[in-house]
């Protein structure tokens, strides 16, 4: 592959291994960038919409994909080269991973013919893939995109969060697939589940119960059960659990709120509570953590 940049924008790109590299892509200007980068047919490519917008362009610009904050994008086609053209809007975050495919099968043991483009009927033809991605996944990019760390040990720190990053992608049963859940190939039924993570996310400090939200969003409780895991990825108060940790790192980070502000705001009526749960998921404590940060 020859490696070009003749973008307007810039990003960094870390080296994996051979054929294995991520593009860590970041415009905080007020202004649209466009970033180029030519990768051939040899390579599939995963992208991460961490914030704000992005949009792919191929074919000269007669077609275009659009990825929105929180969401993702992987790319395959043995047939055509898919060259990165991608217009950044401002205040945008990117994170993409691009390995030959013959890195990635060698990532995967025989036994995860769940994954679709790993069968051998599959193994030949174009695999373009859209979804959002789960809170535990918007917390390694996060990582990926914000760590202090000596220079030393950058490539080391990211190859980990590489691998983490691909294993939770790909940590889905079988039935997620759209073409064999009839769950998902209803619109109506996915409505009302992103209407449920929506109700959640918003009263995360007081959050209803299942048989409450099961009420309110009009799904049985066992519909509401099995679509929310099948959409993403996770239980209902698990997905919760990730994304309060999330929003009180964030909190935290920003610098503005103490740990009984950040801990009252995502639901814990003890700062002990608060502390505990933020250890539970991060494996240190809120103070420690931003000891961390600042050395």
């Amino acid at each position: 592959m020859e490696e070009e940049n003749v973008a307007k924008g810039s990003f960094d790109e870390v080296l994996i291994d051979h054929g294995f590299f991520v593009l860590k892509i970041q415009n905080d200007d007020a202004h649209k960038q466009t970033i180029s980068k030519q990768i051939d047919s040899s390579f599939i490519q995963f992208h991460f919409c961490l914030k704000g917008n992005a949009t792919f362009i191929f074919n000269e610009g007669r077609y275009a994909l659009e990825v929105s904050e929180e969401n993702s994008l992987l790319l395959y086609n043995t047939m055509v080269d898919l060259p990165l053209n991608l217009e950044l809007q401002p205040n945008s975050w990117l994170v993409s991973i691009v390995m030959t495919i013959q890195k990635f099968h060698s990532l995967f043991s025989n036994e995860a013919d769940y994954i679709p483009f790993l069968d051998k009927d599959n193994k030949e033809k174009k695999y373009y893939n859209q979804e959002a991605f789960s809170p535990a996944i918007a917390v390694i990019l996060s990582q990926m995109m914000n760590y202090n760390l000596h220079p030393s040990i950058k490539e080391l720190y990211i190859k980990g969060k590489v691998y983490e990053l691909i294993s939770l992608y790909f940590n889905k049963s079988n039935d997620t697939a759209i073409d064999q859940c009839p769950f998902l190939a209803d619109e109506d039924n996915v409505r009302r589940i992103r209407k449920a993570k929506e109700i959640m996310i918003s009263r995360m400090a007081e959050p209803p119960t299942l048989t409450e939200l099961s009420d309110e969003i009009g799904l049985s409780l066992k519909k509401l059960k099995e679509g929310f895991k099948q959409i993403y990825g996770d239980s209902v108060f698990s997905f919760l659990f990730d994304y309060k940790m999330d929003y009180a790192r964030k909190m935290l980070e920003s610098g503005q709120h103490n740990v009984n502000e950040v801990g009252l705001k995502v639901g814990y009526s003890t700062s002990s509570h608060f502390i505990a749960a933020f250890k539970k998921k991060y494996g240190t404590t809120p103070k420690k953590y931003l000891m961390a940060l600042a050395n």
